[in-house]
């Protein structure tokens, strides 16, 4: 995460056309704009639309954040924004494609049947992931974004209070482990760790 300095420094530098600023900015909030965007279940394209334009409208603006310490709020409120208005314009919800949210990559070369194994799963995972409440889904997308997106950043990507965020993710990581557990994904055990 960059401190408001960094970042009023980058806002400065990038306001007065240095590609390398603009760069760093993209580097420390484009993973936070995707999250963001994936959670109202757009299309690729959308999402780039949406994403795009969040850019845009910092490059319109840069020389107006008064606030440099909230910009990421700032790039997610815009790109929810956005989402929201395609989503209106094309007067459907998107259903989302699991596999697009389960390519982390493994930390290490598993054999080849744990590797198909764990892919079984995930892909059961992302069935269950998607039995959730949206509101769920949106949240845990969020939270999922690498780096970690602040509290401060989800509530404005969310449009949600800062203060119930934690007991909502709770909340939702706890219908997620039952689930899991009704479909013999995980043992008790296994989630008992992934709620606190």
């Amino acid at each position: 995460m960059m401190t408001g300095e960094e970042v009023s420094a980058l806002l400065a530098r990038a306001a007065a056309g240095e590609q390398v600023a603009w760069d760093a900015l993209v580097d420390g909030f484009a993973n936070l704009l995707w999250a963001v965007a994936r959670a109202h279940r757009l299309d690729d394209a959308d999402c780039a639309d949406a994403v795009q334009t969040a850019w845009l409208r910092l490059l319109e603006n840069v020389d107006r954040i008064t606030e440099p310490e909230r910009l990421g709020a700032w790039l997610s409120t815009t790109v929810r924004r956005e989402c929201l208005r395609l989503i209106r314009r094309s007067g459907r919800e998107y259903v989302s494609d699991a596999e697009a949210f389960a390519d982390i990559p493994e930390p290490r070369q598993p054999e080849m049947d744990a590797r198909l194994l764990a892919d079984e799963r995930d892909a059961e995972l992302w069935t269950v992931f998607d039995r959730i409440p949206d509101r769920c889904r949106r949240l845990l997308r969020v939270l999922m974004a690498d780096p970690a997106p602040s509290y401060q950043e989800v509530s404005a990507a969310l449009d949600m209070p800062i203060g119930s965020i934690g007991p909502t993710r709770q909340r939702c990581l706890e219908r997620l482990r039952r689930y899991a557990v009704a479909n013999d994904l995980l043992s008790m055990d296994t989630m008992g760790g992934a709620t606190s």
